[in-house]
Formats: C-alpha cells, structure tokens, sequence
C-alpha cells in the first residue's frame, strides 16, 4: 500500500507577486495605515505605565526565588539534592555539610540560584519536601550591570522576604 501524494498549488507565480518590492510596500502601507490610526486617536491603546504604577502580583505568581528558614533563623533546606535535580535548566548548585543543631542530618554549606540561566518554571518548588525555596518574593523586575549579580547565594536567599503572608501563600499554592 503506497503513500497518497498530495500536489500542493504553489503561490506566488502571478508577475505582482513575483517582483516582492510590491509586496514590500504593499505591508508597509499596512503598517503605515496602523501607525496613523493610533497617532490620531490613541484612545484605545493599552498602556502600561510600569515605573509609575506597579503591577498587581497574584499569589501564585512565580517571581524570584527566596529561601525560608525556621523560626530560630536557621535555614530549612535539608540539602536534599530535590530542588537541584529536578532543575530543567540546571541553575541551582548545592554543596552540603552536616548539620549539628539536631533538626536535619544535613544542611547547605553553599545554595547558588543563577537567575540568568532559570527559566521561573516553579520545579524546585514543588520538588522541595520541606517548604525551603519558595517563589513567592514579589520581586518580579530582575536588572542589574554585571552577570556576577545575577548569581544569588545562600545569603541573599535567606534576606529576600516574602511579599504575601503565610496565610495567602497556603490559599494561593494550593
């Protein structure tokens, strides 16, 4: 039993489409037409006035990640490898060392997030089996001059508060 071919009519054969220059003009007169509607009457078009007036940010919303820690300040990351392992883009790096305040076997001696290379899909977040790494900062504008910056340590991590309470967060990831 053989395929079935399909002859596919090809377009473009007639001399107006043949010499593209028409057709060059032709998309910028459309794009010329657009630029003028919106001149003469911007009414109807969206803006965003970004610095000026922040977005408002959903619960849900993944932003930049924050480690949690526990009430005495000690951080709760167990050094499980989870949150490392499940990274599609391969941005986290976990080193561990023993931890000697009873609450885990093991802890963190060094936890870098690269943002640059993250792509915010939450997989270490739902990974993580005891709450460590969160993304619910809020911090959603990411800028800064030097790739250096963009590298976040355990430090920073454990700094970076959280913009909902705990009460929305629970409502809001579940």
């Amino acid at each position: 039993m053989g395929a079935e071919v399909k002859t596919m009519i090809r377009k473009g054969s007639s001399l107006r489409e043949r010499l593209y220059l028409i057709e060059i003009f032709v998309g910028m007169a459309t794009t010329f037409r657009h630029f003028l509607r919106n001149l003469l009457d911007n009414s109807k078009l969206y803006v965003r006035h970004y610095p000026e007036v922040e977005p408002e940010i959903p619960v849900r919303w993944r932003g930049r990640h924050r480690l949690t820690s526990h009430d005495d300040g000690t951080v709760k990351c167990v050094a499980c490898f989870m949150c490392q392992t499940n990274c599609p883009a391969n941005c986290i790096m976990i080193e561990a060392e023993e931890r000697l305040d009873g609450k885990a076997e093991k802890m963190p001696k060094r936890f870098t997030i690269d943002l640059l290379e993250c792509i915010y899909c939450g997989y270490c977040v739902e990974a993580c089996p005891v709450d460590a790494i969160r993304m619910d900062s809020g911090i959603y504008s990411v800028t800064d001059n030097n790739r250096e910056s963009f590298v976040l340590g355990i430090q920073e991590l454990l700094e970076t508060p959280g913009a909902f309470s705990e009460e929305d967060y629970k409502k809001g990831g579940a």
